[in-house]
């Protein structure tokens, strides 16, 4: 009998002991290690990714200048593919068989198990009619997402592109995956962290015909998706389409700038290209197309390209010689063609001071205070590289470090630079004189022309041009941006001076027909720049009202002639337009005669450096 009685509890005991191995591993299993959970049941789960809408870019007076539309794109999971109807489904969807064919394959190639975007960028439309058959497709899905609208067709190298990421993306940030877009050009770059806002993950439950069932585990597994913030831009928009207006037909670009803020205003390149082309399920073959354009449309001219910035510098290199102390009261003669070893092209009195000499441009006036610069200092190493050090102060030669994605440094040619061409020693002011005139091997951008008036408009300082003011947060307040502010200090006095020469640049000047207008004072600078590619480049630099200035801007058009040709008549009309809200009457030849010329057709396309 004990031994009957032993033998019933160690049965007993052996049942609750296996029974308590059981309920532990399901508690593991069902609690603790929920990856096992779900990878377990992926036969009826399907992992969902929810995009967070982008965050919406306005301009400086809140005009909508991107938002978003909903969009669909198809995935698969390749092992649970079953045969289709490839035909009936390339017909729902409007793509080639051997397109919908080779792109399979190239997801199966990356993962038989992972879900791989096949069609990307299906309209409201399509995905309604395919919502209705996806029951006969086994291991096909729909994911929403959003897609960039724009409601002008402006700005498109400023706003930049949003295209699909690639492995090195990928590689770099763990929170991309394929498929994911991401910004690759323009704001949409340079503030993706805040635009992408943080994507959100779902469990569903779906049927053998990919019906969703519901969520898995009343979605306590889920994550939210974070919508992006919004970016609250400079620009004008309304400026900016008139600027992209009036560079129509030319190669070349315009930059403004509030001088206090260093906010911009407008930033357009010429030509330029609809921003929609980068949407919808063209914009691989649009991509192409621009690309392979012998006139460059992609490339941003107002911040990349780099050229001699011509009779503009001229300003800059009064400033050096003012602070030097070597130009306040000098006099210099000018003889005209006769002149050397620089030929001035310009007939005036002589000798002639500073402000004259702005007014005038006189070439030898400028060789002249160039030579005197140099020679301040004990050897000419010692004074160009004071020179190469005042101009990286003003912005020229370097980024300027606002948010510019993709700024060019320009060329502040240095002395290493010569010492490599003609030997330590082996030359002088007068080898490099080219530089007195803003020829030579000194480059700029046309952002660098702009910010060096800014610094003048200010009489001292310039902040660094930006293109984004504030970031609006989740809950609809604003984080206002900050940038660093440069100051020059050369004395009020000499800034005064360079800006009464401006001042008779336009007035009485070399821009007095084409930028002066009524009741406004504008100080400008025009500059026409060698070119040995064809006609001379036009660049023309200015800021207004004189007191209190509202707006600096630097246009540079390619192969424009001279400087008061294309490049001045489209700077006062920008000008007037922003400050007065309109162009006058007398005025009105100028408007018509910018937007109706046609550059491109007659010139060889260079595009700068």
């Amino acid at each position: 009998m004990d031994v009957f009685s032993k033998r019933k509890y160690l049965v007993i005991g052996l049942f609750s002991l296996t029974a308590l191995i059981i309920v532990v591993r399901l508690f593991y299993i069902q609690v603790i290690d929920s990856s096992y959970k779900i990878s377990a049941a992926t036969n009826v789960l399907r992992r969902e990714i929810n995009y967070p809408a982008r965050g919406v870019i306005y301009d400086r007076n809140g005009k909508l200048m991107v938002f978003n539309q909903a969009a669909y794109d198809v995935l698969i999971t390749p092992r649970e593919v079953k045969a289709f109807d490839t035909l009936a489904f390339c017909s729902i969807v409007g793509v080639a068989k051997e397109e919908l064919i080779n792109e399979i394959i190239k997801a199966k190639n990356f993962s038989r198990y992972k879900p791989s975007p096949i069609i990307k960028q299906l309209s409201s439309q399509t995905y309604a009619v395919l919502q209705e058959q996806l029951f006969k497709y086994p291991g096909f899905y729909i994911q929403a997402r959003t897609l960039r609208q724009y409601p002008a067709k402006i700005a498109a190298h400023v706003l930049g592109y949003v295209g699909e990421v690639d492995q090195k993306a990928i590689d770099a940030n763990k929170y991309y995956e394929n498929g994911d877009y991401i910004g690759r050009s323009g704001i949409e770059r340079a503030y993706e962290n805040e635009l992408r806002g943080v994507k959100g993950i779902s469990y569903k439950m779906v049927d053998v015909h990919q019906m969703i069932k519901g969520s898995f585990e009343q979605g306590r597994l889920d994550t939210a998706a974070v919508i992006g913030k919004n970016l609250i831009s400079t620009l004008n928009a309304d400026l900016q389409g008139y600027g992209e207006q009036l560079l129509s037909g030319k190669v070349g670009s315009i930059v403004a700038i509030e001088p206090s803020t260093g906010e911009i205003l407008v930033l357009a390149s010429s030509p330029t290209f609809d921003p929609g082309l980068f949407v919808g399920r063209e914009r691989g073959r649009n991509y192409a197309k621009l690309l392979n354009d012998p006139n460059k449309p992609m490339l941003n001219r107002a911040i990349t390209s780099s050229y001699p910035p011509g009779s503009t510098f001229k300003i800059a290199n009064a400033l050096i010689g003012l602070k030097d102390g070597v130009l306040q009261t000098v006099r210099y003669s000018c003889n005209g063609p006769a002149s050397t070893p620089i030929v001035c092209t310009h007939n005036h009195e002589t000798p002639l001071g500073l402000i004259s000499a702005i007014r005038e441009s006189c070439n030898s006036f400028f060789w002249q205070a160039f030579r005197s610069e140099i020679n301040h200092y004990s050897t000419p190493t010692e004074g160009l590289e004071a020179f190469r050090n005042s101009l990286l102060e003003m912005g020229i030669g370097r980024k300027i470090g606002g948010d510019l994605y993709a700024e060019n440094s320009g060329n502040a040619p240095s002395v290493s630079y010569y010492d490599k061409i003609y030997g330590q020693g082996g030359w002088n002011s007068m080898t490099i004189r080219s530089l007195s005139i803003g020829q030579g091997e000194l480059l700029v951008t046309p952002l660098q022309l702009s910010n060096m008036v800014s610094l003048i408009a200010n009489r001292g300082y310039y902040i660094a041009p930006h293109l984004v003011r504030s970031i609006q947060e989740y809950d609809g307040t604003q984080d206002t941006l900050h940038y660093d502010k440069h100051t020059i200090d050369a004395g009020r006095d000499n800034y005064e001076m360079i800006v009464e020469g401006m001042e008779q640049v336009v007035e009485s000047g070399t821009a007095r027909v084409s930028a002066k207008i009524d009741s406004l004072i504008i100080c400008g600078k025009t500059g026409t720049i060698q070119n040995p590619h064809g006609e001379a480049h036009s660049a023309f630099v200015a800021f207004a009202p004189k007191i209190n200035p509202k707006i600096a801007i630097a246009v540079y058009i390619e192969n424009g002639v001279w400087g008061a040709r294309y490049a001045a008549p489209i700077a006062s009309l920008i000008i007037e337009k922003y400050l007065k809200g309109r162009i006058a009457s007398r005025r009105q030849h100028f408007e018509d005669a910018m937007i109706n010329s046609n550059l491109i057709s007659t010139m060889k396309l260079e595009g700068g450096d």
